[in-house]
């Protein structure tokens, strides 16, 4: 008996949704896609219980015959190819025959289409793969597809769902890529029997982007003139770069009307963006790239999110000198005053490192609060500031270099830990905080709302994919808390995930450490800073371990100018 054996087709049907349904999103992902290739100008998405209990996709598309629906669920069935030239040529976004099949092998599957041009449509009933009903059926013209119970068949495959709202949130993200990607389409999307966003088909790009935005990012959009290259060109918009992000997700990229990811993109937006980006950051952009068939393979993943372009660095460098371009500001005369004058040869640079010392910036009537500041604090001597940054001091073995930053990080992280314990005095705002997120990012925060609780932020869901804050820590104060509460949520969100990524040290970690970015250090401010400092526990770091005061002794000083040798 020969040991190699040919597949039964349900069985193979099932193996291939192993690779295009890894959950919910790639049900949804794969029906949107086929209903963009069949000229939809509708399309409305359904799910229930974050499309494990229900997914339905329906359009106004060109609908099938009773024929075409039949072999449309027979595997590498596909109206897409004719022969293997084709598939250099391939210009829809499904073609590989495998989605409708893969799908109704693992879930109760149920199609309804119908042509314009018939008086009837066609009904198929599939349960695991097997057809059960073929029947006439109302309808308006275009396709229903509704896929049931996933995985009922496979429950080792389906015990790996995540949570209802995690499933829920990657579906919506992948129904606002492909809006993104196709904005003269009218995309629905409804959750549990409830409308997230209804988007109606528009003429100009930006205004998708700008439904998916807001308005008060959407303001803020800077565009991209369309560039072109050899068999290529690129239009799109980047935000400033003030909205840059540890992680990509605001970086969506199309190619001839497919979501992709792509190296030589995410280097050309760095590139475009060079000098301008700190390091680790990603900018926020949105790009639709038009190429020639035969200068891109679409055919290297099962899902169709990678592709192989032939000459990706024409690609990275069309992105880069585009990005550069609109983000190139016109030279002000202004600009021209403000910048620093320019060293000529044989000058040394004469700025001051040392503002005056304390005495003459320390009124006479504040010099009792001083010294009992310096009694509980090291006795230390302020000489100036070193660049508008360090605090230089003097002890009784040196020079101290003193980083007002870390030590504000320290007593602020200091005071959510003792708050923790002995009950976090809060801040309610007045006016709510309202931030737009990723649905995936918002689904992670409502499920974390305790863990930030605890740390004395209140977060509340406001409707759609708006989060509301509505109180914050006392020691944060109330100054500016929209741009420290941006970048705290990018960090927990997308900075370095460990275990625990919301246990209280990693939050007040970084809400200690935002709060600290928005120090200004001032010299006369430097004795009341060092008295809280060392009231802490531990006062010699910050609370990532940065060291909030450095000593260079006088040995080493004295080593340094060769004092003492011989």
């Amino acid at each position: 008996m020969p040991l190699v054996k040919i597949l039964p087709d349900i069985l193979a049907s099932q193996v291939a949704a192993g690779e295009v349904v890894e959950r919910p999103a790639s049900v949804v992902k794969e029906l949107v896609e086929n209903s963009l290739d069949a000229g939809a100008k509708a399309i409305l998405v359904d799910i229930d219980k974050g499309g494990v209990n229900l997914i339905r996709v329906a359009d106004d598309g060109c609908g099938m015959a009773r024929e075409d629906a039949l072999l449309s669920l027979e595997r590498h069935a596909t109206s897409k190819l004719r022969n293997s030239a084709g598939l250099a040529t391939v210009m829809t976004l499904g073609f590989r025959g495998e989605a409708v099949p893969s799908i109704a092998s693992v879930a109760k599957f149920r199609m309804a289409t119908r042509r314009t041009e018939d008086v009837v449509g066609t009904e198929i009933t599939v349960d695991g793969g097997k057809v059960r009903d073929v029947k006439d059926a109302g309808g308006a013209p275009g396709t229903v597809i509704e896929a049931r119970n996933l995985f009922f068949n496979m429950p080792a495959r389906r015990k790996f769902m995540r949570a209802e709202t995690t499933e829920a949130a990657h579906v919506e993200q992948q129904v606002r890529l492909h809006a993104l990607a196709a904005p003269g389409v009218r995309f629905r999307f409804r959750k549990d029997d409830k409308v997230v966003f209804d988007l109606p088909g528009v003429a100009k790009t930006v205004d998708r982007v700008r439904q998916l935005v807001g308005n008060e990012l959407g303001a803020e959009l800077v565009a991209m003139p369309e560039s072109l290259g050899p068999g290529m060109s690129v239009m799109g918009f980047v935000l400033p770069v003030k909205h840059a992000r540890k992680g990509r997700r605001h970086q969506f990229v199309f190619l001839n009307g497919r979501p992709i990811e792509d190296a030589a993109v995410t280097k050309g937006l760095a590139e475009g963006f060079r000098g301008n980006l700190q390091e680790g950051l990603h900018p926020a952009a949105w790009l639709w790239l038009e190429i020639e068939p035969q200068l891109v393979d679409v055919n290297v993943h099962p899902a169709k999110r990678e592709v192989r372009f032939h000459r990706p660095y024409e690609v990275r460098d069309l992105i880069a000198a585009t990005v550069a371009e609109c983000l190139r500001p016109t030279p002000p005369a202004a600009l021209a005053q403000n910048r620093p004058p320019e060293i000529k040869a044989g000058e040394s640079d004469v700025r001051p490192l040392f503002h005056q010392v304390q005495a003459e910036l320390v009124p006479a009537a504040e010099a009792p609060e001083v010294e009992s500041a310096q009694r509980r604090s090291p006795n230390f001597r302020i000489i100036g500031m070193l660049q508008e940054r360090y605090v230089i001091l003097e002890s009784g073995d040196g020079l101290v270099l003193f980083d007002p930053k870390a030590a504000r990080e320290r007593i602020v992280f200091e005071q959510l830990a003792k708050g923790r314990s002995t009950g976090m005095e809060t801040q309610n705002l007045l006016v709510p905080l309202l931030f737009e997120l990723d649905p995936r990012d918002l689904d992670l925060l409502l499920r974390e709302k305790m863990a930030l609780m605890e740390a004395g932020i209140e977060v509340e869901a406001f409707g759609g994919n708006t989060l509301q804050i509505r109180s914050l820590p006392a020691c944060l104060g109330t100054e500016s808390p929209k741009a420290l509460l941006d970048g705290m949520l990018e960090e927990l969100l997308h900075g370095t995930i460990a275990a625990g990524r919301f246990a209280f040290e990693r939050v007040g970690r970084i809400i200690a450490n935002k709060a600290a970015q928005r120090v200004i250090p001032r010299l006369g401010e430097t004795d009341a800073l060092l008295e809280e400092l060392f009231h802490c526990d531990l006062p010699y770091c910050a609370a990532d371990g940065r060291p909030t005061l450095t000593e260079y002794n006088r040995k080493d000083i004295d080593r340094r100018f060769g004092i003492g040798r011989g």
